[in-house]
């Protein structure tokens, strides 16, 4: 008898659910560069199959299945148990549930990363491995009106429990006092860096450190711990094993690029060599805890170096046409971008001249002195000016200005106190 293989693509509703998380990828353009030709991503031969049983005769599978009926002379879909063939999950074994959280536009998800093998097999308490349970989740960082939801998914996992938090971003561990609630028993593993900013009331009981380099069993399933600093100084990442799909945090995002937190650590050299660290991996496939599985890590992870040589560039010749301040870096290599962002593109900017004074490629004249102290008051108030003058301003838009307007107001007045203190004692 013929055996016949059957390629389906489900087509979402909207192009833009964010929470259809694989969805049919075109590969992206090849880089010109070089250096990035080395790096080719694999066929995917992985993606999930499964067999078309018969429906009992005179039934007919609920889907709507298009074109089903084009194809009767070769093959009647509509007679086969397509429904169970579709339960289907990619990566094998990992299930991702987005749900709400208070991220950054234009996100609005969190993906809770689920591993709970069906078939559990022996062999994991071998003390070889750092951590060993049933099930593993990953960044519960759902919002309040999401807790009943996550208690849900705790309430199905097997007991022996173990929770992975990639960093300490809210959006990342909102959910972890309801996990501990749930599961007291759960083993929480977190690099020391994240466990310092971790809240009591987020997780009160022991834990176990990871810096990278460890391997957990989860169910008779490894996963490797990779170090991943440069989002924070204490992000890690998972690698599954079996399928070599990496599990990265923050440090890649399903749209644009991820903004790395300067006052937790954050540190672009450590970026880089991460960004780097992961193409070495040769994963199959990234899964980041906002948007979608990307099919192409390899492009995508060249695409971030890229991206971030190309700004180091333009922030550098900003500063050799001579932008010594901030803002005016800023505004010259962040000129195309919508100034409601260059907030959170300072940042990036402050660590990449950072970076740029660690390779010794900045101007004999230009002073890092002059540059931190520029970074703060100095550069709301001229964002703040900036930005008023941008044109027409949203009620939404006004309300966060006189926000920051208070906010540089107390922050005068804080520095005018300190100094005038100083000059009296």
């Amino acid at each position: 008898m013929a055996v016949y293989r059957l390629a389906v693509i489900i087509q979402s509703s909207s192009d833009n659910d964010e929470n259809t998380l694989l969805v049919r990828q075109t590969p992206p353009p090849k880089l010109p560069e070089e250096e990035y030709s080395n790096y080719v991503d694999s066929d995917l031969w992985d993606l999930p199959s499964a067999p078309l049983n018969p429906l009992p005769h005179g039934s007919r599978s609920s889907l709507a299945i298009d074109c089903a009926d084009a194809c009767t002379d070769r093959l009647n879909l509509g007679a086969f148990d397509v429904d169970s063939a579709l339960d289907q999950e990619y990566p094998p074994g990992v299930t991702l549930v987005p749900l709400r959280s208070r991220t950054q536009p234009p996100f609005r998800t969190t993906n809770l990363v689920v591993i709970a093998p069906n078939n559990v097999t022996d062999g994991c308490e071998d003390s070889s491995f750092a951590a060993y349970g049933d099930a593993l989740l990953m960044d519960p960082g759902c919002r309040s009106d999401c807790h009943t939801k996550l208690m849900e998914i705790v309430a199905a996992l097997p007991r022996k429990l173990v929770v992975f938090v990639t960093h300490h971003h809210f959006d990342h561990v909102d959910g972890l006092s309801i996990v501990q609630k749930c599961n007291p028993d759960a083993t929480l593993l977190a690099h020391e860096n994240t466990m310092r900013r971790i809240g009591k009331d987020d997780w009160s009981r022991s834990h176990i450190p990871i810096s990278g380099g460890e391997v957990i069993c989860i169910g008779g399933q490894r996963l490797e711990v990779i170090s991943a600093l440069g989002h924070t100084d204490g992000h890690m990442a998972l690698l599954h094993i079996s399928t070599q799909s990496l599990i990265v945090g923050d440090h890649c995002v399903g749209q644009g690029s991820a903004v790395l937190d300067i006052n937790s650590g954050g540190n672009m050299k450590d970026y880089f060599q991460t960004t780097y660290n992961f193409l070495e991996l040769s994963p199959h496939v990234l899964i980041p805890m906002h948007g979608r599985v990307n099919l192409w890590p390899k492009r995508m992870l060249c695409g971030y170096l890229k991206h971030r040589r190309d700004r180091e560039s333009s922030i550098l010749q900003a500063i050799e046409n001579g932008a010594h301040t901030l803002f005016d870096i800023l505004a010259k290599s962040y000129a195309d971008v919508d100034k409601k962002l260059w907030i959170p593109a300072s940042s990036n900017v402050r660590l990449h001249v950072d970076f740029l004074a660690h390779q010794d490629k900045l101007p004999k004249e230009f002073s890092m002195e002059k540059f931190k102290a520029s970074c703060r008051l100095d550069f709301l108030s001229r964002w703040v000016w900036a930005y008023l003058k941008g044109g027409v301003i949203s009620k939404a838009s006004k309300l966060m200005t006189c926000k920051l307007l208070t906010a540089i107001a107390v922050v005068g007045f804080a520095s005018f106190y300190s100094v005038k203190c100083k000059s009296s004692t």
